[in-house]
């Protein structure tokens, strides 16, 4: 019995370990099937990746990136003329100034070292006339009607960038219409974290020009580079192909006093940035600027040369580590001088001399305490009867403020509107007390009179970015 048992149980083992043995077997070779067919899915999964990838690089440089700022503005504007020829002693006003500016910013890289940066621009008053000769048709009116429309192009340009040399000193090549407002310094009082490239404090126009930058740190100091500029600002005397009375001579220049380029050369750059202490510095130089001729009291292009100068520092963070308040803090001052040279025979700011001009700029932003990123900035300007620098672009509703001959008094307050970061609001309030005839569009042809003109702004705005 015991033998029987024996030899069922030894049966029963044997049949075990030859079932386990087949399903081992069975087992490993789906095994490996299943190994193969995961070696298959990842070798299929890395060439989609990699076709993928070669999609995501090409989409990258392969179209045009948009960004936008757009933003509302009502300006409460006052003048008092205590001193101003036929309006002494009169007063205007604008009880609600309302504007919209629309920027449509581009940039697009089709390779690596090369970018493309332009800029669209809208700037219109509300129910402003379309054009100035017919006051019925109304500036929104322009899109509606089948006719002639303007779409300003505000900046367009591109940067090659590379490196020079076996110690790889890096570079920037460029040539189009700049960003030149909103420079250095300005950038505070126009709620911008970025400044654009020249100084506020002697340039706040756009120009067409060409620009080397060389970066100078490993040389110099901390921080440095160099710009170098050459741009015209006017193109004299050209006749199209159209022109009725020259005859054909499409483009060709005349010469005379109101038939010459303004060219102007610039020297720029950080002379020390080591985050905390930025000294900046600029030298521009106007050739063939506007002044008057001497013998006909009229307007002339080439009436002399122009060079104006100004160094700038920004300190952000008062002390090292002495409270949040003073980390927090940027405080900056700017000084500028303006010297205008008229050749034989011809005025500049009403002078046949030599003039100089002066300007400072001091100014502080802090934290308001109040809102989550809003800054509370005061800011202070000064210039001479001569001082007189390139600001087209207008700064405030009333005029240059950096450009005042007098004094001007500013204070403002930067916060998101709802705390939402797309919505940078603004209230500002400027205060000018014009000593001497108020500086416009860097004319050269005005001469500065004595003056008492007291003129305030009082704006709010809204800009929506993204």
């Amino acid at each position: 019995m015991k033998h029987s048992i024996l030899s069922v149980a030894t049966a029963i083992s044997i049949t075990t370990m030859n079932v386990n043995a087949a399903t081992n077997a069975e087992l490993e070779a789906k095994l490996k099937v299943l190994e193969e067919q995961m070696n298959e899915l990842k070798s299929e999964l890395k060439k989609n990746q990699k076709t993928l990838n070669t999609v995501k690089a090409h989409d990258a440089f392969d179209n045009i990136k948009w960004s936008m700022d757009f933003r509302n503005s009502v300006d409460f504007i006052n003048y008092e003329y205590d001193n101003y020829g036929a309006l002494s002693g009169t007063s205007k006003s604008n009880d609600g100034l309302l504007t919209s500016r629309l920027y449509l910013n581009m940039k697009a890289q089709p390779m690596e070292k090369l970018t493309f940066n332009g800029q669209l621009a809208m700037y219109g008053i509300w129910g402003g006339e379309l054009y100035a000769e017919d006051p019925a048709l109304k500036g929104w009116s322009g899109s509606s009607k089948a006719d002639d429309t303007l779409f300003r192009l505000r900046q367009a340009y591109f940067v090659w960038s590379d490196t020079l040399g076996e110690d790889g000193l890096p570079y920037n090549f460029s040539i189009g219409r700049r960003q030149s407002a909103d420079g250095f310094l300005a950038n505070h009082r126009e709620n911008k974290k970025d400044p654009g490239s020249p100084l506020a404090h002697i340039t706040n126009m756009e120009v067409d020009g060409v620009m080397f930058k060389v970066d100078v740190d490993k040389y110099f100091t901390e921080g440095s580079y160099l710009k170098l500029v050459y741009g015209r600002a006017h193109s004299g005397g050209i006749e199209t192909l159209y022109d009725s009375v020259g005859g054909y001579q499409p483009y060709a220049q005349a010469d005379g006093d109101v038939n010459e380029n303004v060219d102007y050369f610039v020297l720029l750059g950080s002379l020390y940035n080591d985050g905390q202490y930025n000294l900046m510095f600029e030298n521009a130089t106007i050739f063939n600027t506007k002044g008057k001729n001497s013998s006909t009291a009229q307007p002339a292009v080439d009436a002399g040369t122009a060079n104006l100068a100004a160094l700038s520092l920004q300190v952000d963070g008062i002390g090292d580590g002495i409270n949040d308040f003073l980390d927090n803090t940027t405080a900056f001052a700017s000084i500028a001088t303006t010297r205008y040279m008229p050749d034989s025979g011809h005025t500049l700011l009403g002078s046949p001399d030599n003039e100089n001009g002066y300007s400072y700029w001091i100014g502080a932003t802090f934290p308001d305490m109040i809102t989550e990123k809003g800054r509370f900035g005061f800011e202070y300007n000064h210039g001479s009867k001569y001082w007189t620098p390139m600001t087209w672009a207008e700064d405030t509703a009333i005029g240059s403020k950096v450009a005042v001959r007098g004094d001007a008094l500013e204070a403002y307050w930067n916060f998101n509107l709802f705390n939402v970061e797309n919505l940078t609001s603004q209230i500002r309030y400027t205060y000018l007390m014009h000593d001497y005839t108020p500086t416009i569009r860097c004319s050269g042809w005005v001469k500065p009179e004595e003056v008492d003109i007291k003129a305030s702004d009082l704006r709010f705005f809204i800009q929506y970015s993204y």
